[in-house]
């Protein structure tokens, strides 16, 4: 890991605040894969809209003076019935789709703050407080060449199954923990 640069970390709790940075941050680290129907900006924007207007809508954004160097941001599921635990492809137990949790739909950082453990401080200071007692995210197992997936197992997540959000998404891993498990 490099060198952490100074980086300020803001919450929002509106959309509109942070709309066109999610959006530009998004935009430049996919830019490899907007070819991609499923990675389009327009897809992104799609799913951006309808997770902001879900219920618990949280981002945290990285800022290194003004210029924004990435964010998370997530949701509470309200209810075992949730599309989210829907899609998992092998059932979960119910003890653990009932309890309250916090889903993290979006994870990113720019190149230039990676291996700066400005990612992990993004996602702590997200779950920081919440009331929600566990968190789950998706990820694709092959991102990074497993590289992704490994990061988010030393932060105390472990596979629950796995899905296929939408026909043309690749399929991914569904990872669950406690919210303050030790890291």
């Amino acid at each position: 890991m490099t060198t952490a640069p100074t980086v300020d970390l803001r919450h929002y709790t509106h959309l509109d605040d942070v709309w066109s940075t999610l959006i530009d941050i998004y935009a430049e680290v996919r830019a490899d894969r907007l070819h991609d129907p499923h990675y389009s900006v327009a897809r992104f924007g799609e799913r951006l809209s309808r997770h902001g207007g879900e219920p618990g809508w949280q981002a945290v954004v990285g800022w290194d003076g003004d210029q924004p160097i990435g964010y998370a941001y997530a949701n509470t599921i309200t209810s075992s019935q949730d599309r989210w635990w829907q899609r998992i492809e092998r059932p979960l137990r119910d003890d653990l789709t009932n309890r309250p949790t916090i889903a993290v739909k979006e994870l990113m950082v720019r190149e230039g703050w990676r291996k700066t453990g400005s990612s992990q401080r993004i996602h702590d200071l997200l779950l920081e407080g919440r009331p929600e007692v566990q968190v789950t995210l998706m990820v694709n197992p092959k991102a990074g060449d497993g590289k992704v997936q490994a990061i988010y197992e030393r932060w105390g997540y472990h596979q629950v199954g796995d899905v296929q959000p939408s026909p043309d998404s690749p399929r991914l891993s569904a990872m669950l923990r406690d919210i303050h498990a030790p890291n």
